[in-house]
């Protein structure tokens, strides 16, 4: 396993160690976590602001996989990067034996890694479409 410098930081540092002084240290997981994907080359990520219209949390990190194999390398990359960057493990993980839907609870932030079979069918985004969508661009460098 490779040792990574005390910084908290990835060697490839898309991923910022420390939240910007005016953003919610659940907004800064859900972004560090959409990076970790991205990084993985995960399809289509969604982050949906939820706090106001659900008590579940505050983040929906919605993301696509695209072999059973990529899903359980996105779920480890998220998992990794937010033990190291954010100091965070997930409460529960869910669906790791099957590869198909893969959950990750923070608490404050739920990441949903998905196949496209299953993303399409149980179709979150339209379920929460009332929801806050934030922008996020693939491959884009943490300011």
């Amino acid at each position: 396993m490779t040792k990574y410098p005390q910084t908290n930081s990835l060697p490839t540092s898309s991923v910022q160690s420390k939240p910007p002084v005016s953003q919610d240290s659940s907004r800064w997981l859900a972004e560090t976590i959409a990076r970790a994907a991205d990084e993985r080359k995960a399809g289509d990520i969604v982050l949906l602001h939820v706090a106001d219209i659900s008590y579940l949390a505050e983040y929906f990190v919605i993301v696509t996989g695209f072999s059973r194999v990529q899903v359980r390398a996105i779920a480890e990359a998220i998992k990794q990067t937010a033990a190291e960057v954010c100091a965070r493990k997930p409460l529960r993980q869910e669906g790791q034996d099957s590869g198909n839907w893969l959950v990750q609870d923070y608490g404050d932030v739920i990441v949903h890694i998905f196949m496209p079979k299953e993303r399409d069918y149980y179709n979150l985004e339209a379920f929460w479409s009332h929801a806050e969508r934030i922008p996020f661009v693939s491959g884009a460098i943490a300011p």
